[in-house]
């Protein structure tokens, strides 16, 4: 397993109803979306972090804290009834249209 290509895929949204801009509120000292960042790259197996996100706001602050956001994710697959299988697939597409090497798993 240590050899496989596998990364990890976080999903954030910019929609939340509940609460406003939940992935960029501060949690103590850092955004929500900080903490899931922080996970995927205390896991030693992970190779690259991406977060899928329609927010550049989003996509700035993952940057900062060191996950990929190579691309925003379209509105249409962004609302409340969005199926998460929609933005794996739409990742997917994203790395064949940039020759990029299709993960062994994605997490």
């Amino acid at each position: 397993m240590q050899n496989q290509n596998i990364v990890a895929l976080i999903p954030a949204r910019s929609g939340s109803k509940r609460i406003k801009n939940k992935n960029i509120v501060k949690v103590g000292k850092y955004p929500l979306i900080a903490y899931s960042i922080a996970a995927a790259k205390a896991c030693k197996l992970i190779k690259d972090i991406y977060v899928t996100t329609d927010s550049l706001k989003i996509s700035e602050i993952a940057n900062k804290y060191g996950a990929k956001t190579p691309f925003l994710r379209p509105k249409l697959i962004s609302k409340d009834d969005s199926i998460d299988l929609s933005f794996f697939k739409y990742f997917i597409k994203y790395l064949k249209k940039n020759k990029i090497q299709i993960p062994e798993l994605i997490v």
